[in-house]
């Protein structure tokens, strides 16, 4: 007897969960790893996990995939660290929400119409009181870096979708992982080492890699398979709420009611530009699991 299969919107929430529980556990290691230690250890421990699943054929790579496969490691370690950094001065649900613009910004590109510029200024505008919120508690600097994350957020996207014609299955995103490791490695390694001091250490990263990239990998291509990508798009508007509640459970990160509303703000024009392409019926990027 086959056992009933989860429902895929379920699977795109816990994924979604996954990742941002991942990124509050990366921030309880900030002290003893450091951000740029943590974000290492984050790729190596998921380009090994998923190498050895995955088992890519390199040998039937063509010069076109491998270039495709470096591009896409660098961007993701760019992603990934730039974000990491942010996360050091400003709360998990604001970085998010303002990461999250980059995704937006992709999908407004791709439109002509004047209600997609009107979503555009709302999602500007929950970014504005964030910046205002409390006398602009959330220092400019680390929102300038989570903007720039959701940049490489976008590209991401980009890029994998290209890597992903070129090569089949999820072999590519081992390579990469690997190609973002090496990047990385010149800022993260001092931080890294702490656990030869400290092997406990490894437990947590290991968490990381399997919450934010191995698990929600997993959970989010299995629900592309059962559900449509704007139905995907839709849920992954919740990025940003899913961020605030996790920073607020693990590292007591409570938000304003005006930091509430711009969260909101950002939710909602991911929402409309999302739902307004799927009534046009023009092909958006198409939604790629959480960065890695």
């Amino acid at each position: 007897m086959r056992r009933p299969e989860l429902p895929a919107p379920l699977l795109v929430l816990a994924s979604i969960t996954s990742v941002q529980f991942g990124s509050a556990v990366a921030k309880t290691l900030f002290d003893d790893l450091g951000a740029a230690g943590i974000t290492l250890l984050r790729l190596a421990i998921a380009a090994v996990v998923i190498a050895i699943f995955t088992r890519p054929r390199l040998r039937d790579w063509s010069g076109a995939a491998w270039r495709a496969a470096a591009v896409l490691g660098a961007v993701m370690a760019g992603m990934n660290l730039v974000f990491y950094f942010s996360l050091r001065t400003v709360p998990l649900g604001i970085a998010v929400t303002v990461e999250f613009l980059g995704p937006l910004l992709l999908s407004l590109v791709q439109t002509r119409r004047v209600i997609d510029v009107l979503w555009a200024v709302l999602a500007a505008g929950g970014v504005v009181l964030l910046g205002s919120a409390n006398g602009g508690s959330a220092p400019l600097s680390g929102l300038l870096l989570a903007f720039l994350a959701g940049l490489c957020w976008a590209g991401y996207i980009v890029f994998s979708a290209k890597l992903g014609g070129l090569v089949p299955g999820t072999g590519g995103l081992a390579v990469s992982l690997a190609v973002a490791s090496l990047v990385v490695l010149p800022f993260g390694a001092s931080g890294a080492s702490a656990v030869f001091d400290k092997p406990t250490l490894l437990i947590g990263a290991t968490a990381v890699a399997l919450l934010s990239s191995v698990f929600a990998y997993g959970l989010e291509i299995n629900a592309l398979r059962r559900i449509p990508t704007r139905v995907f798009g839709i849920l992954m508007s919740l990025e940003p709420a899913a961020a605030a509640i996790a920073g607020l459970l693990l590292l007591g990160q409570r938000l304003t009611a005006l930091e509430v509303v711009a969260l909101a703000l950002v939710m909602v024009a991911s929402l409309g530009v999302t739902m307004a392409g799927q009534r046009r019926k023009e092909p958006l990027p198409e939604p790629v699991a959480e960065p890695v």
